[in-house]
């Protein structure tokens, strides 16, 4: 379940106190630090848990967020935090290191040792909480990663950012049930991200192997809008024969054109809803989620959704025409 939060619901000489104390019972308790010139706190997020990885998004004009010596005893569950940059530019600073993160740059950093997030135009990162005893990889390695960026323009830390991004912007669309699915491939996505980057090849091949199905779909929801995504295709793309990318998509009971379809519909869907829709042909939109056949793509839409796509897309307004 997704839990939203904004401190605006605070008096003014209440919310910093009340965002420490949000943070807290996500990251363990840290210092935070606000503009202090004619500036009120804001800050606001969304908090998820996928099985045991927390993912939150946190939206602040902190300067600074601190967790000190005196702090990290605070009996937090030993976590690794891996911070997902969304925009402008912020410094990962732990053990003695400190690196700058750009929009989508991946950063890890332990709950066990002190460390600083800086950015003088607020705090703005996605960020992923794991225990480390589900990360399951030795402490010296972790000790050697901390606030480092992970394998900048490595193919593997793309499709991971990527993938944590999907997660991150859209928290009510994996939870329920089977959201707790989803956490335990994520921590084996960001493991392999963890030991390529440290050149662990034993561990590395463990990690790869267990994400393959996950990285699969990762790769047919990037090129979801393009015609020609086939199973040759996603073959090729993961240096596998046709006969095993079926093979492992039948160990994880998901057909792949299943799969492909009902992905392009709820694209289409959603294109649909937006209040804008009538501005744009029904055909526009489903050849942009690679939808070739137009007769073909009504009767298909129908059958899932149980009214045509014209329907669907005249009925929002309806809807809002119902609410005044």
């Amino acid at each position: 379940m997704a839990r939203h939060w904004d401190i605006q619901e605070f008096t003014p000489e209440g919310r910093a106190e009340a965002v420490r104390e949000v943070i807290a019972n996500i990251t363990g308790h840290v210092d935070i630090d606000f503009p202090t010139r004619g500036r009120q706190v804001e800050a606001s997020g969304v908090t998820s848990d996928l099985g045991p990885l927390t993912v939150c998004t946190v939206r602040s004009n902190a300067t600074q967020v601190r967790r000190t010596t005196r702090s990290v005893s605070d009996g937090l569950e030993p976590s690794v935090f891996v911070g997902l940059q969304m925009s402008g530019s912020s410094t990962v600073s732990q053990a003695d290191r400190e690196t700058p993160l750009r929009p989508g740059d991946l950063v890890l950093y332990e709950s066990t040792l002190p460390y600083i997030i800086e950015d003088r135009n607020g705090i703005r990162q996605h960020f992923f909480r794991i225990p480390v005893n589900r990360l399951a990889l030795p402490h010296a390695l972790l000790s050697q990663i901390s606030a480092v960026t992970l394998s900048p323009g490595d193919p593997i830390a793309e499709l991971t950012a990527s993938h944590l991004r999907q997660l991150a912007t859209r928290h009510s669309r994996f939870a329920g049930p089977g959201a707790e699915a989803l956490g335990q491939p994520s921590i084996e996505l960001l493991r392999a991200v963890i030991t390529t980057h440290l050149d662990a090849l034993h561990l590395a091949k463990e990690s790869l192997q267990s994400t393959l199905l996950l990285r699969i779909l990762e790769y047919a929801r990037a090129h979801l809008a393009e015609p020609g995504l086939n199973a040759g295709r996603i073959a090729a793309a993961h240096h596998m024969s046709v006969r095993r990318l079926y093979k492992v998509m039948a160990v994880g009971g998901i057909s792949l054109a299943d799969w492909i379809r009902t992905h392009r519909l709820e694209e289409c869907r959603n294109e649909f809803r937006r209040p804008a829709a009538r501005l744009t042909t029904i055909e526009t939109v489903a050849r942009r989620w690679g939808f070739t056949d137009m007769s073909n793509f009504g009767r298909i839409f129908r059958a899932a959704y149980g009214m045509s796509p014209r329907e669907c897309r005249d009925l929002q307004p309806a809807q809002k025409q119902s609410e005044r």
